[in-house]
Protein backbone atom coordinates (compact mmCIF):
# COMPACT_ATOMS: atom_id res chain seq x y z
CA UNK A 1 0.00 0.00 0.00
CA UNK A 2 1.26 3.68 -1.12
CA UNK A 3 -1.88 4.92 0.59
CA UNK A 4 -4.43 4.03 2.90
CA UNK A 5 -6.16 3.55 6.27
CA UNK A 6 -4.82 0.30 8.27
CA UNK A 7 -7.13 -0.67 11.03
CA UNK A 8 -5.15 -2.71 13.69
CA UNK A 9 -6.68 -4.14 17.24
CA UNK A 10 -4.33 -3.87 19.75
CA UNK A 11 -5.82 -6.21 21.89
CA UNK A 12 -6.80 -5.81 25.11
CA UNK A 13 -3.56 -5.51 27.39
CA UNK A 14 -0.32 -4.14 27.02
CA UNK A 15 1.91 -3.41 23.89
CA UNK A 16 2.25 -6.94 23.28
CA UNK A 17 -1.38 -8.16 23.13
CA UNK A 18 -1.09 -6.93 19.06
CA UNK A 19 -0.55 -9.65 16.70
CA UNK A 20 2.75 -9.32 15.02
CA UNK A 21 1.04 -8.64 11.64
CA UNK A 22 -0.42 -5.73 13.58
CA UNK A 23 3.02 -4.73 14.68
CA UNK A 24 4.74 -4.94 11.58
CA UNK A 25 2.25 -3.37 9.57
CA UNK A 26 2.38 -0.32 12.15
CA UNK A 27 5.77 -0.02 11.50
CA UNK A 28 5.36 0.72 7.61
CA UNK A 29 2.81 3.46 8.27
CA UNK A 30 3.39 6.81 7.02
CA UNK A 31 1.12 8.55 10.10
CA UNK A 32 -0.35 6.54 13.26
CA UNK A 33 -4.22 7.77 14.98
CA UNK A 34 -5.50 6.33 18.09
CA UNK A 35 -8.96 6.76 19.61
CA UNK A 36 -9.21 5.29 23.11
CA UNK A 37 -12.38 6.19 23.91
CA UNK A 38 -14.86 3.78 22.79
CA UNK A 39 -12.21 1.68 24.54
CA UNK A 40 -8.90 1.54 26.42
CA UNK A 41 -6.38 -0.48 26.49
CA UNK A 42 -5.12 -1.87 30.05
CA UNK A 43 -1.88 -1.52 31.46
CA UNK A 44 -0.11 0.49 28.41
CA UNK A 45 -0.07 4.33 28.13
CA UNK A 46 0.61 6.13 24.84
CA UNK A 47 4.45 6.66 25.26
CA UNK A 48 4.58 2.68 25.76
CA UNK A 49 2.81 1.62 22.21
CA UNK A 50 5.14 5.11 20.54
CA UNK A 51 7.93 2.74 22.11
CA UNK A 52 6.65 -0.57 20.75
CA UNK A 53 5.86 0.45 17.81
CA UNK A 54 8.57 3.31 16.83
CA UNK A 55 6.65 6.05 15.22
CA UNK A 56 4.55 8.87 16.93
CA UNK A 57 0.56 8.13 17.78
CA UNK A 58 -1.77 11.17 17.13
CA UNK A 59 -4.76 10.83 20.00
CA UNK A 60 -8.03 11.38 18.16
CA UNK A 61 -11.42 12.22 20.15
CA UNK A 62 -14.43 9.61 18.72
CA UNK A 63 -16.21 13.07 17.59
CA UNK A 64 -13.61 13.82 15.73
CA UNK A 65 -13.58 10.50 13.95
CA UNK A 66 -17.23 10.68 13.33
CA UNK A 67 -17.33 14.28 11.84
CA UNK A 68 -14.12 15.43 10.78
CA UNK A 69 -12.01 14.26 7.52
CA UNK A 70 -8.62 14.68 8.54
CA UNK A 71 -8.37 10.82 8.58
CA UNK A 72 -9.72 10.47 5.09
CA UNK A 73 -7.53 13.13 3.66
CA UNK A 74 -4.12 11.98 5.39
CA UNK A 75 -5.11 8.35 3.54
CA UNK A 76 -5.60 9.79 0.20
CA UNK A 77 -1.97 10.45 -0.22
CA UNK A 78 -0.02 8.44 3.07
CA UNK A 79 -0.53 5.05 4.64
CA UNK A 80 -2.48 5.75 7.82
CA UNK A 81 -2.79 3.33 10.72
CA UNK A 82 -5.55 3.65 12.68
CA UNK A 83 -5.68 1.93 16.13
CA UNK A 84 -8.18 0.92 19.14
CA UNK A 85 -7.99 -1.07 21.82
CA UNK A 86 -9.33 -4.73 21.49
CA UNK A 87 -10.61 -5.34 17.69
CA UNK A 88 -10.61 -2.33 15.16
CA UNK A 89 -14.23 -2.85 14.17
CA UNK A 90 -16.96 -3.83 16.85
CA UNK A 91 -17.34 0.24 17.11
CA UNK A 92 -19.53 1.83 14.90
CA UNK A 93 -17.21 4.86 14.80
CA UNK A 94 -14.83 2.82 13.26
CA UNK A 95 -17.01 0.86 10.90
CA UNK A 96 -17.88 4.69 9.93
CA UNK A 97 -14.39 5.47 9.31
CA UNK A 98 -13.80 2.73 7.35
CA UNK A 99 -16.91 3.27 5.12
CA UNK A 100 -16.13 6.39 3.98
CA UNK A 101 -13.17 5.01 3.13
CA UNK A 102 -14.65 2.47 0.95
CA UNK A 103 -16.63 5.23 -0.58
CA UNK A 104 -13.54 7.49 -1.34
CA UNK A 105 -11.49 4.53 -3.33
CA UNK A 106 -9.30 4.05 -0.22
CA UNK A 107 -7.76 1.05 0.05
CA UNK A 108 -8.31 -0.54 3.68
CA UNK A 109 -6.50 -3.37 5.47
CA UNK A 110 -8.18 -4.61 8.85
CA UNK A 111 -6.22 -6.40 11.14
CA UNK A 112 -8.05 -7.90 14.16
CA UNK A 113 -7.35 -7.99 17.53
CA UNK A 114 -8.31 -9.94 20.69
CA UNK A 115 -11.57 -8.50 21.83
CA UNK A 116 -13.96 -8.29 25.17
CA UNK A 117 -16.56 -10.59 23.12
CA UNK A 118 -14.17 -13.75 22.89
CA UNK A 119 -11.76 -13.27 26.03
CA UNK A 120 -14.40 -13.55 28.50
CA UNK A 121 -16.81 -15.82 27.57
CA UNK A 122 -13.17 -17.78 27.58
CA UNK A 123 -12.13 -16.93 30.82
CA UNK A 124 -15.24 -17.84 32.16
CA UNK A 125 -15.70 -21.23 30.42
CA UNK A 126 -18.73 -20.34 28.92
CA UNK A 127 -19.55 -21.52 25.64
CA UNK A 128 -20.00 -18.20 23.60
CA UNK A 129 -23.11 -19.12 20.88
CA UNK A 130 -25.02 -19.50 24.33
CA UNK A 131 -24.96 -15.19 24.82
CA UNK A 132 -27.65 -13.52 23.54
CA UNK A 133 -27.88 -9.46 23.32
CA UNK A 134 -25.04 -7.41 24.53
CA UNK A 135 -26.23 -4.70 26.52
CA UNK A 136 -24.14 -1.75 28.18
CA UNK A 137 -24.87 -0.28 31.77
CA UNK A 138 -24.32 3.73 31.86
CA UNK A 139 -24.10 5.57 34.46
CA UNK A 140 -26.92 6.67 37.14
CA UNK A 141 -26.92 10.42 36.57
CA UNK A 142 -29.88 12.72 37.86
CA UNK A 143 -32.25 9.57 38.20
CA UNK A 144 -31.93 8.61 35.11
CA UNK A 145 -31.86 4.98 34.44
CA UNK A 146 -32.85 3.32 31.03
CA UNK A 147 -34.97 0.43 31.39
CA UNK A 148 -34.03 -1.13 28.06
CA UNK A 149 -30.91 -2.63 29.99
CA UNK A 150 -32.90 -4.31 31.71
CA UNK A 151 -35.09 -5.75 29.10
CA UNK A 152 -32.55 -6.98 27.10
CA UNK A 153 -31.02 -9.36 29.35
CA UNK A 154 -34.34 -10.48 30.91
CA UNK A 155 -35.06 -11.29 27.10
CA UNK A 156 -31.61 -13.40 26.87
CA UNK A 157 -32.22 -15.10 30.57
CA UNK A 158 -36.18 -15.83 29.63
CA UNK A 159 -34.53 -17.62 26.50
CA UNK A 160 -32.05 -19.64 28.87
CA UNK A 161 -28.99 -17.62 26.86
CA UNK A 162 -26.05 -15.65 28.86
CA UNK A 163 -25.97 -11.55 28.86
CA UNK A 164 -22.30 -9.94 28.47
CA UNK A 165 -22.57 -6.78 30.45
CA UNK A 166 -20.90 -3.65 29.22
CA UNK A 167 -19.49 -0.95 31.95
CA UNK A 168 -20.12 2.78 30.79
CA UNK A 169 -16.53 4.48 29.74
CA UNK A 170 -16.50 8.39 30.45
CA UNK A 171 -13.03 8.61 28.99
CA UNK A 172 -12.80 12.31 29.05
CA UNK A 173 -13.91 12.59 32.54
CA UNK A 174 -11.32 9.42 33.76
CA UNK A 175 -14.69 8.04 35.40
CA UNK A 176 -14.74 4.13 34.40
CA UNK A 177 -17.75 2.24 35.85
CA UNK A 178 -16.82 -0.45 38.30
CA UNK A 179 -18.17 -3.94 39.05
CA UNK A 180 -20.27 -2.64 42.28
CA UNK A 181 -21.66 0.18 40.61
CA UNK A 182 -22.67 -1.99 37.42
CA UNK A 183 -24.29 -4.53 40.30
CA UNK A 184 -25.64 -1.65 42.55
CA UNK A 185 -27.40 -0.80 39.35
CA UNK A 186 -28.93 -3.58 38.48
CA UNK A 187 -30.65 -4.36 42.07
CA UNK A 188 -32.03 -0.82 41.91
CA UNK A 189 -33.30 -1.46 38.38
CA UNK A 190 -35.44 -4.77 39.94
CA UNK A 191 -36.35 -2.68 42.73
CA UNK A 192 -37.90 -0.51 40.46
CA UNK A 193 -39.18 -2.65 37.53
CA UNK A 194 -39.63 -5.99 39.89
CA UNK A 195 -39.99 -8.77 37.09
CA UNK A 196 -38.10 -11.02 38.88
CA UNK A 197 -34.44 -10.73 36.54
CA UNK A 198 -32.07 -10.25 39.90
CA UNK A 199 -32.80 -12.21 42.97
CA UNK A 200 -30.53 -13.03 45.89
CA UNK A 201 -29.67 -15.85 44.35
CA UNK A 202 -29.37 -14.68 40.46
CA UNK A 203 -25.20 -15.74 39.90
CA UNK A 204 -23.42 -12.97 38.36
CA UNK A 205 -20.01 -13.14 36.73
CA UNK A 206 -17.07 -10.97 36.81
CA UNK A 207 -14.15 -10.45 34.71
CA UNK A 208 -11.69 -8.06 36.18
CA UNK A 209 -9.00 -6.47 33.41
CA UNK A 210 -9.82 -9.43 31.01
CA UNK A 211 -6.27 -10.56 29.09
CA UNK A 212 -3.89 -8.58 31.51
CA UNK A 213 -1.71 -10.32 34.12
CA UNK A 214 -4.08 -8.55 36.67
CA UNK A 215 -7.11 -10.79 35.06
CA UNK A 216 -9.67 -11.59 38.24
CA UNK A 217 -12.69 -13.96 37.72
CA UNK A 218 -15.61 -14.14 39.99
CA UNK A 219 -19.03 -15.43 40.38
CA UNK A 220 -21.75 -15.48 43.28
CA UNK A 221 -24.65 -13.78 44.12
CA UNK A 222 -25.21 -10.16 44.18
CA UNK A 223 -24.87 -9.10 47.71
CA UNK A 224 -22.02 -11.71 48.09
CA UNK A 225 -20.10 -10.08 45.29
CA UNK A 226 -20.90 -6.39 46.80
CA UNK A 227 -18.43 -7.48 49.89
CA UNK A 228 -15.96 -8.53 47.85
CA UNK A 229 -12.86 -6.89 46.24
CA UNK A 230 -13.84 -7.26 42.57
CA UNK A 231 -10.65 -5.39 40.96
CA UNK A 232 -10.33 -2.78 39.32
CA UNK A 233 -11.92 -1.25 35.70
CA UNK A 234 -11.85 -2.07 33.09
CA UNK A 235 -14.46 -5.40 34.09
CA UNK A 236 -17.10 -7.02 32.96
CA UNK A 237 -20.13 -8.69 33.56
CA UNK A 238 -22.16 -12.10 32.71
CA UNK A 239 -25.53 -13.36 33.92
CA UNK A 240 -25.63 -16.85 32.76
CA UNK A 241 -28.88 -18.07 31.16
CA UNK A 242 -29.43 -21.96 31.65
CA UNK A 243 -25.74 -23.72 32.10
CA UNK A 244 -24.32 -26.93 30.39
CA UNK A 245 -22.60 -29.03 33.16
CA UNK A 246 -19.69 -27.74 32.04
CA UNK A 247 -20.43 -24.74 32.56
CA UNK A 248 -21.60 -24.69 35.90
CA UNK A 249 -18.34 -26.83 36.88
CA UNK A 250 -16.34 -24.03 34.92
CA UNK A 251 -17.65 -21.25 37.20
CA UNK A 252 -17.21 -22.66 40.67
CA UNK A 253 -13.49 -23.77 39.54
CA UNK A 254 -12.22 -20.87 37.86
CA UNK A 255 -14.42 -18.08 39.40
CA UNK A 256 -15.14 -19.05 42.83
CA UNK A 257 -19.24 -19.58 42.12
CA UNK A 258 -20.87 -21.34 44.82
CA UNK A 259 -20.90 -25.39 44.33
CA UNK A 260 -24.48 -25.54 44.62
CA UNK A 261 -25.40 -23.99 41.25
CA UNK A 262 -23.27 -27.94 40.36
CA UNK A 263 -25.66 -29.72 42.83
CA UNK A 264 -28.43 -28.34 40.91
CA UNK A 265 -27.58 -28.69 37.24
CA UNK A 266 -27.34 -32.68 38.55
CA UNK A 267 -31.18 -32.49 40.05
Amino acid sequence: MRSGIVFVGLGLSGTDGMTVKGLNALKECDKIYAEFYTSTLIGAAIGDIESAIGKKINMVHRTQVEEEEFIISDAKTMVVGFVTAGDTMLATTHVDLRIQAEEEGIPVKVIHGVSIFGACPSSLGLQPYKFGRTVTLPFLESGYQPKSPYDNIKQNKDRGLHTMILLDIRADELRYMTAHQAIEWLIEGEKKWNEGLITDRTVICVVSNAGSENEKLFAGYPQDLLKKDLGAPLQTLVIPGNLHFMESYALVDFAGAPKEIIENEDE
